[in-house]
């Protein structure tokens, strides 16, 4: 592919989805656009890079993006969060809400589901400390296909086996065929939306708990320094934000600092020494 097709992929991708496409992923381009080639009747995947330079075909656009963006994931991802998420965020949250309120959850790179589902898990088996606490969950991603995935809460032998316990998968899945259903009565708190890390978080209203993890990792520093404020914004004074292993609010936005010595949480600054201590 050469440089002029390159860069138009580069600003289309920053545009669309805030995602960096770096010179050393160049190699993900016949991989991931190769099946849109041949299912679009192109010849090549350069082919197709140029139709979209003359085009504009949004249809063709949304395929492409959706194609490049990362949704890999799996049930208890880097565990680390989720036992976190269970001894100190939950107890936090009982402790500071009125009995019978709710628990809001933003799960921002939500993909094909998992991340919420494993939170949903947390939650019922937590029932019974919650003080009769509700929750809800919001999932949401950039990609209509991981979506669609997720909302019907199937998934493979290998998906099933990857971070989840056995005795959750026999306790909150069921065999269908092939595959494996989650809970429908898990499902009923989760809500699952296409939604842009780019657009503006007003409209979704305001968080006890954001988990956006493994996503920063892709934008530039600006685009991160934005994000990171803006949830700041719509989150509760006290809320908690859990970040990947690889990802970091420092020299990006003060709005956060980390919990010392639990990796990857991260609370707002004003409520730093109460929340720690």
């Amino acid at each position: 592919m050469n440089s002029q097709d390159f860069d138009f992929l580069v600003s289309m991708l920053k545009k669309r989805s805030g995602h960096v496409l770096s010179a050393d992923k160049g190699y993900l381009l016949d991989s991931r656009l190769g099946p849109i080639a041949r299912k679009e009747n192109f010849a090549s995947v350069e082919a197709l890079v140029a139709a979209m330079r003359t085009r504009n075909d949004e249809r063709l656009n949304a395929m492409v993006t959706e194609a490049m963006t990362t949704n890999e994931t799996f049930f208890f991802r880097d565990r680390t969060p989720f036992d976190l998420f269970k001894s100190e965020v939950i107890p936090h949250l009982t402790a500071n809400r009125r009995p019978g309120s709710k628990i809001k959850i933003w799960c921002a790179a939500a993909s094909t589901g998992q991340e919420p589902y494993s939170l949903a898990m947390i939650l019922r088996e937590e029932a019974a400390r919650m003080k009769g606490m509700a929750s809800s969950i919001l999932a949401t991603d950039i990609s209509d296909k991981v979506l669609q995935k997720a909302k019907t809460g199937l998934y493979s032998q290998f998906e099933v086996q990857r971070g989840l316990p056995v005795q959750l998968m026999v306790k909150y899945f069921e065999k269908v065929d092939d595959l494996w259903r989650i809970d429908p009565s898990l499902q009923q708190h989760i809500t699952f939306r296409k939604y842009n890390l780019l657009d503006s978080f007003r409209a979704l209203g305001q968080f006890d708990v954001v988990f956006c993890r493994n996503v920063l990792i892709y934008f530039d520093q600006e685009t991160k320094s934005d994000i990171l404020n803006r949830l700041a914004q719509c989150m509760a004074p006290d809320g908690f934000l859990f970040l990947g292993a690889a990802e970091t609010v420092m020299g990006l936005s003060d709005a956060f600092v980390p919990v010392p010595g639990k990796r990857g949480l991260y609370v707002r600054k004003e409520k730093a020494v109460a929340k720690v201590a």
